[in-house]
């Protein structure tokens, strides 16, 4: 009988849960609702959906959580426990490795050895594959890629959240839009959003520079200026076979493709250049949850 993990990511917005077998197929999800609440409370209700709808005995499960390091929150655990029967360890794995895992396995970098991938949503995740295996570095902390340094100005945010994250993540890109509506630039998504700026999300600033908005558009490419350059410094490090794009960066391909593309061939050695694929995720939003289930049923941290 084929070995059924789950795996839970808790890295963004709306968490995700999935089981999936031995082969990378997810066999059935549950869905954590976006609204506030008792998320242990939502995350057994969903585990326990997933676990009903998979056709046999989860063995292992893994929980994705934002940042290298960080420990399963001692309530997600008990509530996890108390929805898979017989699994009574939770295996804590950043989102990044996750998504890594992820694509390495059954997704965009199938069957590679040397992979990053790079996703932007509520947080900026990275992850790497050296020889075949994730990396998670000399004390668990390798991916975070959110405390990439890239402006040179400091502000107090970057200390807070890190350099990348600060200005990238789901909140930066709001607050840098925010920034432009309060010194006097005119954009629709303030109109929209009924004068009420706390209402605005990123999705509505990639939306609004679809359509033509000038100051969204104007948003979007330093957000697209800064992920790139984080994933040319990545490259030039480590020199990947493939570096797979997820999160709003996929969501966002019409916009960041070919932008973080061109970026890269103007930073990289021409040699290197030639030799690299930049590409989408193929996962989509269970990218890092299926390299979590992954991450549980081969554990290697």
């Amino acid at each position: 009988m084929p070995e059924l993990t789950l795996g839970v990511d808790l890295s963004d917005l709306v968490a995700r849960v999935v089981v999936v077998n031995d082969g990378g197929q997810v066999l059935s999800r549950g869905q954590l609702p976006p609204a506030p609440g008792n998320k242990a409370n939502a995350v057994r209700a969903a585990a326990r959906r997933a676990v009903a709808g998979a056709g046999g005995k989860v063995s292992a499960l893994a929980v994705a959580l934002p940042q290298a390091g960080d420990p399963v929150p001692t309530e997600i655990a008990a509530a996890l426990s108390e929805a898979v029967p017989g699994v009574r360890e939770a295996m804590p794995i950043a989102a990044g490795t996750a998504a890594a895992i992820a694509e390495q396995w059954c997704g965009a970098a199938r069957g590679l050895k040397q992979v990053i991938t790079c996703a932007i949503g509520e947080h900026v995740t990275a992850g790497v594959v050296i020889n075949g295996e994730p990396w998670f570095g000399a004390h668990g902390l390798a991916g975070s890629i959110g405390w990439l340094a890239l402006n040179p100005v400091e502000r107090e945010d970057h200390r807070r959240y890190g350099g990348l994250e600060a200005e990238v993540a789901a909140a930066g890109i709001v607050r840098r839009l925010v920034w432009r509506i309060k010194s006097g630039d005119r954009s629709a998504v303030a109109d929209n959003a009924g004068g009420d700026l706390t209402r605005i999300t990123a999705a509505d600033v990639f939306q609004a520079a679809r359509v033509g908005d000038g100051v969204c558009i104007s948003v979007v490419r330093d957000t697209a200026k800064y992920a790139r350059m984080a994933i040319a410094n990545l490259a030039t490090m480590l020199d990947p076979e493939a570096i797979v794009l997820g999160g709003t960066i996929a969501a966002s391909g019409d916009l960041m493709l070919e932008a973080i593309r061109l970026e890269c061939r103007r930073r990289l050695r021409p040699v290197q250049n030639e030799r690299v694929r930049i590409v989408l995720s193929t996962l989509g939003a269970d990218a890092v949850a299926i390299g979590a289930a992954r991450a549980a049923a081969r554990p290697t941290a």
